[in-house]
């Protein structure tokens, strides 16, 4: 299993529109309205690199998205 946070910048005023269509994702676990640096903050559950890899190319191309940073969580 593999567990991906992935950062998004979406286009302004299309909040609504971006949590609709991240929620409708498969492997997304979570997602979370912030504020501050990004808009929203997704949990990724999938299980393995190349399935959280075809995730984050899914988010990014969803037309209200403008930017994301991905962290791939570690086992200690």
């Amino acid at each position: 299993m593999v567990i991906g946070v992935t950062m998004i910048n979406v286009l302004p005023g299309y909040e609504k529109a971006a949590y609709r269509e991240l929620k409708n994702i498969e492997g997304i676990k979570d997602v979370y309205h912030v504020f501050g640096e990004f808009d929203f903050v997704v949990i990724i559950d999938v299980e393995d690199l190349y399935t959280l890899n075809d995730v984050v190319d899914i988010i990014r191309q969803q037309e209200t998205v403008k930017t994301t940073k991905t962290i791939i969580g570690a086992e200690l």
